[in-house]
């Protein structure tokens, strides 16, 4: 078992990356599948010191629901800040700034809500305040900063925190 730690320190990781290249190569043959397998090996084993403590997933079946959920939102999202572009004026969007404050303390829980916002058209994330206790997030068009601050913790901090923590 410590061998297989050894050669696959981060198994998922070793997984995502090969089935990343193999997407990313367009191509399902042997060669692409084995390329990627090696990436997925080496890469972990040279950043495995980076990694002093690796996160913890408490809640696989979550971890997938998170997935589409976050799929869908962005589809959502895109066809929302589609319509804001093409049929709303300057002068009736009303941008906002919203201040999460956020029950994560994971830095990696953090990390992933942060990125999630970002990735989803319409929200950046721009700033974390010092403790991690807050998100500042810009809205292309946010009528109700409270209601954004809501669905953000709502639809995303509470699986993250059944996920990780």
């Amino acid at each position: 078992m410590k061998l297989l730690h050894r050669i696959f320190p981060h198994p998922h990781l070793t997984a995502l990356l090969t089935l990343v290249w193999v997407f990313l190569a367009n191509t399902g043959s042997l060669n692409s599948v084995v390329f990627g397998l090696l990436l997925g090996i080496i890469i972990p084993f040279i950043t495995q010191p980076y990694w002093p403590d690796r996160p913890k997933l408490r809640n696989w079946p979550m971890v997938a629901e998170y997935m589409l959920v976050v799929l869908w939102d962005i589809v959502m999202a895109n066809i929302a800040v589609a319509r804001i572009i093409l049929f709303k004026r300057d002068a009736d969007r009303q941008p906002s700034f919203v201040s999460v404050p956020l029950e994560l303390r994971t830095p990696e829980a953090i990390t992933v809500l942060a990125g999630t916002i970002t990735m989803t058209p319409g929200t950046v994330s721009c700033d974390l305040s010092a403790q991690g206790h807050y998100l500042l997030v810009h809205c292309l068009d946010a009528p109700n900063p409270e209601e954004v601050r809501d669905q953000i913790k709502q639809r995303y901090e509470r699986r993250l925190k059944e996920i990780f923590e």
